[in-house]
């Protein structure tokens, strides 16, 4: 009998094929005692072990840059091969063999474990979710110690695709599956950033995660149907439903075959009206992405990128040249750089962590810049350098004082005196603008609009903030809701008051780039929306259809509500 699961949805898409289970190492691997005149032979195991793993990802690497230097997959395995490398892993393995005279796996995941706590006090999402990648390296070193290696699925003859079902999947895994007729993955756990989310959308393969026990509920070789756009997962499905869903299929594919061809048609509403469709990127690895749907440009290049999962900060030159090439291969457009959003919590080049009960209230952002006044100065005069090869507009995360502004704005013009007195140039006329993030910022909007150029707002976390919910805890996960009408007030309060004193804003969070929202911020008066390339054709076409003269009073009504069900229904309503 079929049944279905629902998940979260990562990667879009429609996915029908047969169940590959991957195997999940628990690491709960024996611990036994070795005799002192075998250590060195196994520290050597371990060494031998480490060694293998290395070559595995140097050649999955290979295979995942092949034809894309700036591969978004082969920069996770460098992060991989990158923690093989480091000291509190690895090499502390190989102290605790000697001190404790134990076997090389149960030295390993000893500390690993001791690793993976200092990832789970990391606030950030992004970051807390690398601890993937410590775990999934070490899983791999095991697997070569105890003798089992994985293996890659068959490749099918009946036309139909492999989805891999596992509790979680590395990059490593996700490449080497590549070349394997692959439909989908669904995984155990994960969220919005994890590994397999991240790679399903930059391999355009259909995903759900997060569905807790799917691995004990289906059997090797099984039918199965993801919907990667609902989060639903079918298994078993009788010959009638995968018939509707190979329909559903071939509507997508040639949806999707029609949206390319809106590439260089502007983005413009039925009654005439203009409106922005940006990127969000974090680094020149994206700019291919962005000028394959070409984009208006740049709303929010995320430049922490530059600064985490690496042992020295990037000195002054190699933030320049990052900008520089942003700057320059977009001849014009303007590109919005965010100053970097970092927190006390994450370790950036032996700057000591300080212990926060809740960093997600804590030295983060622009705190933290002001905080580290040389670090930000040095970011600022690569900003302002690279500023001569393009459109810059220099943006400062998560603002909820005016103290804030006009110390940012004093480090800038300390920035400047300092090249002009280094006969550097720059363009003087780098607008700056601040991001509204924290509900403080969007009710107190004057102290803003009277010291910047324009403003930005980060749904992702004026929700969270909003509602006081941590989108990354499970338990919560439901009640992160972006239609709740005091978020609604408090994003189309700041763009109507922009509107009212001249001042540009942008919604550059994920409401930007769901279609389910688009003719709802449209009719709030926005027109500069920022979002993840592979959004912006499908985010047209919704601008395309729209008729602002209707919609406007239609949103007016909307954001009178305070029940969230008729507000649900009501937005729903507004593409009918």
């Amino acid at each position: 009998m079929p049944f279905t699961i629902h998940g979260l949805p990562v990667s879009q898409g429609i996915a029908i094929g047969h169940v590959h289970l991957v195997s999940h190492a628990m690491l709960e691997v024996n611990h036994y005692h070795v005799a002192a005149k075998y250590l060195p032979e196994e520290v050597e195991r371990l060494n031998e072990a480490v060694a293998t793993v290395q070559g595995e990802l140097v050649g999955l690497k290979a295979a995942a840059t092949a034809g894309q230097p700036h591969s978004e997959v082969g920069a996770f395995v460098d992060l991989q091969l990158m923690m093989l490398g480091d000291p509190m892993l690895v090499e502390a393995a190989r102290a605790l063999i000697s001190e404790r005279r134990c076997n090389a796996e149960w030295a390993l995941v000893q500390q690993m474990e001791l690793v993976v706590e200092q990832f789970d006090q990391i606030e950030d999402p992004y970051l807390r979710e690398r601890k993937a990648d410590v775990v999934q390296v070490v899983e791999r070193i095991v697997k070569v110690l105890l003798g089992h290696p994985g293996h890659l699925p068959p490749k099918r003859r009946d036309g139909l695709g492999t989805i891999i079902v596992a509790h979680d999947l590395s990059p490593a895994d996700t490449i080497g599956f590549r070349d394997h007729n692959i439909g989908g993955f669904v995984t155990d756990v994960g969220g919005p950033t994890s590994h397999t989310a991240i790679v399903a959308r930059s391999l355009r393969i259909p995903a759900v995660v997060g569905l807790h026990h799917i691995r004990q509920l289906v059997e090797e070789d099984e039918l199965l149907i993801i919907d990667g756009t609902r989060g639903v997962v079918i298994v078993a499905p009788d010959e009638r439903i995968v018939e509707e869903y190979r329909l559903r299929r071939s509507e997508l594919e040639l949806e999707r075959s029609k949206l390319n061809r809106l590439k260089d048609t502007r983005a413009t509403t039925l009654d005439g009206e203009d409106v922005n469709l940006l990127a969000n990127i974090e680094g020149p690895k994206d700019l291919n992405q962005v000028k394959a749907v070409n984009a208006d440009g740049v709303g929010l290049y995320r430049t922490e990128f530059l600064f985490l999962g690496r042992d020295a900060l990037p000195d002054e030159d190699e933030q320049y040249e990052a900008y520089r090439t942003v700057l320059k291969s977009l001849a014009g457009k303007p590109v919005t750089i965010r100053t970097f959003d970092v927190g006390a919590d994450k370790a950036l080049n032996g700057v000591s962590a300080r212990f926060e009960p809740n960093p997600a209230l804590g030295l983060r952002a622009v705190r933290y810049s002001l905080a580290e006044p040389q670090m930000f100065l040095t970011q600022l005069r690569a900003l302002l350098r690279a500023s001569v090869h393009g459109k810059l507009q220099i943006m400062i995360p998560m603002l909820a004082h005016a103290h804030e502004i006009d110390q940012s704005l004093q480090l800038i013009a300390k920035a400047k005196a300092e090249l002009d007195a280094e006969g550097l140039k720059y363009d003087p006329r780098v607008e700056i603008g601040g991001m509204i993030e924290v509900p403080a910022a969007a009710l107190a909007l004057g102290m803003f609009i009277r010291r910047l150029s324009f403003l930005s707002i980060g749904t992702n976390d004026l929700i969270q903030y909003t509602l006081a919910i941590d989108r990354s805890d499970e338990a919560v996960v439901h009640l992160y809701d972006p239609l709740h009408p005091a978020v609604l007030k408090l994003i189309a309060g700041t763009i109507q008051a922009g509107a009212r004193f001249g001042l540009p804003v942008s919604v550059c969070g994920e409401m930007a780039g769901d279609p389910a929202y688009t003719l709802l911020l449209l009719g709030m008066g926005l027109r500069n929306f920022s979002m993840h390339p592979g959004h912006i054709l499908e985010i047209k076409q919704q601008v395309l259809r729209a008729d602002l003269n209707e919609l406007a009073p239609r949103v007016q009504r909307i954001l009178k509500m305070d029940e969230q069900s008729k507000v649900r229904d009501a937005v729903m309503r507004l593409a009918s």
